[in-house]
C-alpha cells in the first residue's frame, strides 16, 4: 500500500523515511528491549477544513483511512458538534465528509471499519454508537443522546443530582461516555462503555443486549476508564486504562487473566501474533497472545507534547498500525520490525 507522508525525526521532521528510536524511563527500559520503528505522518489535507484532534482512525478493505476527528468551531458541550467523520483514499486524497450534520455526532471518540466495509462511529459526548454501511446510510443506532431539555428538568427544575461520590447507575440499552468497539468471529459486538459506565456490554449483531460485565473500582470486576477493546483468536482485551492493565475475557465475557506492565493502556490492538498496547504518552508495547511483554517503542516525539500523544491504534498486520492522536493533531503510520 502505497503511502505518503512526512517521516517524524527525534528532534525534526523532514521528508522521507527514518526510524525513531525507541526512548523511555529505565522502569520501561528494565520491562522488555526497545526496538526502533518507522514512523510516517500522513499528510491529510480537506479542503476548507481542519483535520484537528484524531481520536479514531481504521482502515476499510479497499485501504481507504476513516477518521473520527474532534474539530469544528462550536464546541463538544451537549449539542455541539466536535465531531467529524472524513475519509482518504490509498493516496490519502479526500474523498468525503460521512454522516455531516448527524444528531449523533458531539465529541468525537472511536471509529471502526468492519470485515463488510460498515463504518462504526463511537461519540463519547451523545452516548452514541451509529452504524453506517458502505453506501453511507445509517444501518444501526446504538444508545441515545442526552436530550437538553431533559437535563434542564431533571437538574435544574427538580435539582436531583447523584449522592457525592457516587457515580450515575448504569442502565440497560444505553450508555455514558462510550469509547470503542469490537466484534466476535459471530458478529457479536463488544462496546467499552467507557468513563462513566466502566462496564462492557455484549450484544447480538442485531443489536439485542446480551450481557455486561464490570462496575467503577480497581479491584476484580472493576474498571477505572474503559479507554480501548479488541477482539480475536478466542478473547476480548479490555483496556482498563486507569487501573493500568489490560483486562483478557473469552468471547462470553467471562474473565480470565489481567495483563500489567504495560504502562497506561489507553489502546489495543490483536493481530494474529501479537497483542498492542499503545500508552498516551506515545510508548507502544509489543507482547505475545499469552500476554508476556515482547519489546516496545516510543512514538510521537519532536511535535511538541507529551501526553494523549496515543488516542487510538489499529492493527493492519502484524507489524503495521496507523496511530491517532489527541494532541498531535495527525494520523502516523508505524512499522515495527518482524
Amino acid at each position: 500500500m502505497k503511502k505518503l507522508g512526512v517521516v517524524l525525526g527525534l528532534l525534526v521532521l523532514a521528508v522521507g523515511s527514518r526510524a525513531v528510536f525507541a526512548q523511555g524511563n529505565a522502569a520501561a527500559s528494565s520491562a522488555g528491549r526497545q526496538v526502533q520503528v518507522t514512523e510516517k505522518i500522513l499528510p491529510l489535507r480537506i479542503p476548507g477544513e481542519t483535520i484537528g484532534e484524531t481520536e479514531g482512525v481504521s482502515l476499510n478493505s479497499a485501504g481507504h483511512l476513516f477518521v473520527n476527528t474532534r474539530t469544528g468551531w462550536s464546541g463538544s458541550s451537549r449539542g455541539g458538534n466536535a465531531a467529524r467523520v472524513f475519509e482518504f483514499d490509498k493516496n490519502l486524497k479526500f474523498v468525503k465528509e460521512w454522516i455531516p450534520n448527524s444528531y449523533g455526532l458531539s465529541f468525537a471518540h472511536g471509529l471502526r471499519v468492519d470485515s463488510k466495509d460498515n463504518v462504526w462511529v463511537v461519540d463519547e459526548g451523545s452516548n452514541m454508537i451509529i452504524k453506517v454501511d458502505p453506501t453511507g446510510l445509517v444501518s444501526m443506532v446504538l444508545g441515545r443522546k442526552p436530550e437538553s431539555i431533559d437535563w434542564w428538568e431533571e437538574h435544574v427544575e427538580r435539582a436531583k443530582h447523584e449522592p457525592e461520590g457516587q457515580r450515575p447507575k448504569a442502565q440497560r440499552g444505553t450508555y455514558n461516555r462510550p469509547t470503542d468497539l469490537a466484534w466476535g468471529p459471530d458478529g457479536s459486538i463488544f462496546v467499552a462503555d467507557g468513563y462513566n459506565n466502566s462496564r462492557v456490554v455484549k450484544l447480538a449483531p442485531d443489536g439485542t443486549w446480551l450481557k455486561e460485565f464490570g462496575t467503577y473500582g480497581n479491584g476484580d470486576g472493576q474498571f477505572n476508564i474503559v479507554h480501548s477493546i479488541a477482539a480475536g483468536y478466542g478473547h476480548v482485551y479490555v483496556a482498563d486504562r486507569t487501573n493500568r492493565r489490560i483486562q483478557v475475557f473469552d468471547y462470553d465475557l467471562n474473565f480470565e487473566r489481567y495483563i500489567t506492565g504495560i504502562g497506561m493502556p489507553w489502546s489495543v490492538q490483536v493481530t494474529p501474533k501479537y497483542i498492542y498496547s499503545g500508552d498516551g504518552d506515545g510508548k507502544i508495547y509489543r507482547l505475545d497472545h499469552d500476554g508476556k511483554l515482547i519489546d516496545w517503542a516510543q512514538t510521537g516525539m519532536g511535535q511538541g507534547q507529551t501526553g494523549c500523544i496515543i488516542h487510538t491504534l489499529e492493527a493492519v498486520s502484524d507489524t503495521e498500525l496507523y496511530r491517532g492522536s489527541c494532541t498531535l493533531w495527525n494520523v502516523a503510520k508505524i512499522t515495527f520490525p518482524n
